[in-house]
């Protein structure tokens, strides 16, 4: 019996709830279909399906097979991924996705640090969000990431929690520009510049949430895909953004926040590997990347006391 066949059956079925449009999704006629389900079911010993003229419905066997068959389709899906990389000679590869605003310094350092550890490896890296990065890595189209929390980590192996306070980017001529530090609430009133939310959804409303908290409320909030284009929004004093800390650039100015009650919470993410040599590959860029992120953007373990925080490295970008 072709399992892998059947089993995909199955899962249509139960998807559809009718055999008549999952035979249309399988592209096969509906005879055919119901045989494969009933074969399947002598083979296994359970009822799947309560079936009738009206519905179709799920047994309670059925229900409890039905992520165990989708978890072994992926799989199977993950093993010809693997074939087809070794058809095209990329075995040796590394696929992994970093943040938009990671910064052009990180990124190189990042690229040279893994180049001296594993110089047998390709490093092929990708400007993706946090969102797309989870979606990825569950469909086995990357091997690990570096991503912003929260984020849907279920299934995801995840490495050391690092912290990057957040501090206000601001015109130069700003009157909370002149002072060494901003309280989060000396910013009201003004409209606040970040990435999309699609991007990282979940940082980006802890991000809102936390500026509520400490009593700054946004007028407006702005979504820019491209640092320059936030500069511009500041620049031209109609907002502010809250980020790391960034170069210096004629006409703004960047200041820590009192108490650094903003910070961005990111790790290394990746999931499990079946084969020994790859899962080794995941797992010497996951501890480049992270030892990479503490000694050049400054990021630390939320709980390491400030006497002992790096100080980080301005960023070529600015938006998280």
């Amino acid at each position: 019996m072709n399992v892998v066949g059947h089993l995909q059956c199955f899962v249509t079925v139960a998807e559809e709830l009718h055999f008549g449009r999952a035979a249309e999704r399988l592209g096969m006629a509906q005879p055919p279909l119901s045989q494969r389900i009933q074969r399947l079911e002598r083979e296994l010993g359970v009822r799947l399906f309560d079936r009738s003229s009206r519905k179709v419905e799920l047994t309670a066997p059925g229900r409890l097979l039905l992520d165990e068959a989708r978890d072994i389709l992926t799989r199977v899906d993950r093993v010809y991924s693997v074939a087809e990389r070794a058809r095209l000679g990329e075995v040796g590869t590394v696929r992994a996705g970093l943040p938009s605003d990671l910064g052009g310094p990180i990124v190189a350092a990042l690229i040279a640090a893994f180049r001296a550890r594993r110089p047998d490896l390709r490093l092929d890296l990708r400007e993706t969000g946090t969102a797309d990065q989870v979606r990825a890595l569950a469909e086995g189209a990357l091997d690990a990431g570096v991503v912003r929390h929260p984020c849907d980590s279920r299934d995801l192996e995840l490495g050391p929690m690092l912290g990057q306070p957040l501090g206000v980017l601001l015109p130069s001529g700003a009157r909370l520009a002149a002072s060494p530090e901003v309280h989060l609430a000396d910013l009201g009133g003004r409209d606040l510049v970040v990435s999309p939310r699609e991007e990282a959804p979940g940082a980006h409303d802890d991000l809102l949430a936390a500026c509520r908290r400490h009593g700054y409320a946004p007028a407006d909030v702005h979504e820019a895909r491209h640092p320059q284009f936030a500069l511009g929004l500041v620049l031209a004093g109609t907002a502010v953004a809250l980020v790391p800390r960034v170069d210096d650039t004629p006409g703004v100015t960047w200041r820590p926040l009192a108490g650094e009650p903003l910070a961005w919470r990111t790790s290394c993410a990746w999931r499990r590997a079946a084969d020994p040599e790859h899962a080794r590959a995941i797992a010497d860029f996951t501890a480049v990347a992270t030892a990479v992120l503490r000694s050049e953007a400054g990021m630390a373990p939320p709980d390491a006391a400030p006497a002992r925080r790096v100080i980080p490295r301005p960023s070529s970008g600015f938006l998280a």
